[in-house]
């Protein structure tokens, strides 16, 4: 929630903060100051100010904390439009890494775009791993570049499983890295059928980086919190869009 108003005000006090959370006083400092330690505010007297401009991608660990019940609720809903026997290239991103956990004891083959989702995948038993080539991002360890694209244009996928940093009706779906969006392009144009992953909290907004229309996606799984007006559109432009229920979520 801090980091949300941060997205929208330039300042958040702690007296604020404490109303809107009913947590105490304590708990809200140690938030404020956990925050600035990963770079995404700077403590003020009082409260904090934002330091991430709209174009830096928020750290991983901090999105991995984020609208969790959400990404598990999207990721359930996701495996159950994957068939056992099918050839599918997943996405970076937490809710991607979500999915991978629900796959484990499938029977596919998987081309996994971060090394995040390789080390979930690692082991399972019946799925079988082919790792594209590439740069490791620091931090998000989603692999990008030439060799990246290449090892994807080699290929046919049956399925490409995507997860936006952000997503709107008039940017389409973004992401804040220029190499994550080409790779997103390529997964996109050498598989058969696109599902695109995006909580509420995505939609709505634009990061820098192009990557398709809004309507591009054959499928798009969100939560209660997309704005109903926009799936509703969407689904006016042929995209089937499903809503999953957080309260099933694991």
């Amino acid at each position: 929630m801090i980091v949300e108003r941060l997205r929208t005000l330039d300042r958040v006090s702690v007296q604020e903060l404490v109303e809107a959370t009913e947590a105490s006083d304590m708990t809200v400092r140690r938030d404020l100051d956990f925050l600035a330690a990963q770079g995404v505010l700077k403590r003020v007297h009082g409260g904090a100010v934002s330091s991430m401009p709209s174009g830096v991608e928020p750290p991983y660990s901090l999105r991995a904390q984020a609208a969790v019940a959400a990404k598990r609720a999207i990721a359930k809903a996701a495996v159950e439009h994957i068939r056992d026997g099918e050839t599918i290239v997943l996405d970076s991103g937490t809710t991607a890494l979500e999915t991978a956990r629900l796959l484990h004891d499938r029977t596919l083959t998987v081309m996994p775009l971060s090394l995040h989702v390789a080390h979930e995948l690692a082991d399972a038993p019946r799925i079988r791993l082919l790792m594209p080539g590439g740069e490791a991002r620091k931090g998000e360890l989603s692999l990008v570049g030439p060799l990246t694209v290449a090892s994807l244009r080699a290929l046919r996928f049956d399925l490409a499983v995507l997860s936006p940093c952000a997503f709107s009706l008039d940017a389409g779906l973004t992401a804040f890295d220029l190499g994550d969006a080409e790779v997103k392009q390529e997964a996109m144009n050498v598989s058969n059928r696109s599902m695109v992953l995006a909580d509420g909290a995505k939609w709505d907004r634009a990061a820098l980086a192009y990557v398709c229309p809004a309507d591009r996606p054959d499928l798009i799984i969100t939560d209660p919190g997309a704005p109903e007006d926009q799936r509703t559109m969407l689904t006016q432009r042929g995209v089937l869009v499903e809503v999953a229920s957080v309260e099933d979520a694991p």
